[in-house]
């Protein structure tokens, strides 16, 4: 198993302190089909819940992410990443995150030995911040837009190890297995669709990259804030729109870094970017809460957009499913 570089091939170890190649391409990973990974750190991890749910007129499966350790979906690449890691020596790690990932990399570095920092923007929410703080991970606090978060950690990495969630292929490793899950749930059918909110993509990718092995892609259905639409200006040819603040603050991601291969993932899948107002996620939350489910506004994005693109209604037998990304008690 190893890295290399999607523009120029060449290769890399797994424990590189590089985070992209030195012609500037993003990494890929390389792993044999017959290569046996070894995964002594765990958390417990579960097959999380696929729930039918009817919200107001539309039948959909909700994928129940908020079950993990943690309370969300990034638990999924910090066990495959933070796995590895361990097993080629890695001591300490640095990340940058606007809540969950940081809280997933720090409980599983904790679970194996690791010493972590985090590196958070200043608006990150203070339980989220005391839930990292918890794991006895350091936190650093970044002033300002997201971007300038992901900057601060580059200036600051010298010997410890970037475990990031958005330039490390082992963290999309680990969330493909949600799409695994999703087909042995469904009795081994792909579903026709699943929206997905997308800030930097993880889940996305995770979704595709699992799809794309077992041989059928569903429909990837990408859902952004109307205040922080990139992939959806760059999919219609629009002109940059100016970000505002948004209630979905785990998707204000202003400048993805895999812009490219989240836009090739959804047009392979036959796929769409749509986004929603701040009042539609408020609603959706509220809708899911009044039905016993408490998630974060990023799952609630998700179910504001497959409400507002079936708005008039959708084939019975279409099988549409939303993973929730997290709890709510953020």
């Amino acid at each position: 198993m190893y890295f290399y570089c999607s523009k120029c091939k060449k290769n890399y170890p797994i424990n590189t302190r590089s985070y992209k190649c030195e012609c500037g391409g993003l990494f890929k990973l390389f792993k044999d089909p017959s290569e046996i990974l070894h995964n002594s750190v765990s958390l417990g991890e579960v097959e999380t819940p696929l729930l039918k749910m009817k919200i107001n007129k539309l039948s959909l499966f909700l994928k129940l992410e908020q079950f993990h350790a943690t309370g969300s979906f990034k638990d999924r690449g910090a066990f495959m990443m933070i796995n590895q890691l361990k097993n080629v020596g890695i001591r300490e790690i640095v990340e940058d995150s606007s809540g969950n990932a940081g809280a997933a990399m720090a409980a599983y570095a904790a679970a194996a030995g690791i010493k972590a920092s985090i590196y958070v923007p200043e608006s990150t929410s203070p339980s989220k911040i005391k839930q990292i703080k918890a794991y006895g991970a350091a936190i650093t606090k970044v002033d300002g837009a997201r971007e300038k978060t992901a900057a601060a950690v580059l200036e600051a990495v010298t010997t410890a190890y970037y475990a990031s969630h958005v330039y490390n292929p082992l963290f999309f490793e680990g969330t493909k297995s949600l799409a695994y899950e999703i087909y042995h749930q469904l009795h081994e059918q792909v579903p026709n669709y699943i929206f997905v909110p997308v800030g930097n993509g993880t889940m996305l990718l995770g979704l595709y990259y699992g799809f794309e092995e077992i041989g059928r892609l569903p429909k990837l259905i990408a859902v952004q804030s109307d205040h922080c639409k990139p992939l959806y200006q760059k999919i219609h040819n629009l002109p940059e729109h100016q970000i505002t603040p948004t209630i979905a603050q785990g998707i204000a991601v202003g400048q993805p870094q895999r812009m490219d291969e989240i836009l090739l993932a959804i047009k392979n899948s036959q796929g769409d970017v749509i986004t929603v107002e701040d009042e539609s996620i408020l609603y959706a939350q509220d809708i899911l809460a009044r039905q016993g489910m408490y998630v974060e506004m990023t799952s609630a994005v998700a179910v504001a957009g497959a409400l507002q693109f079936f708005e008039n209604g959708k084939p019975d037998n279409y099988q549409v499913i939303v993973p929730l990304t997290g709890r709510g008690m953020q």
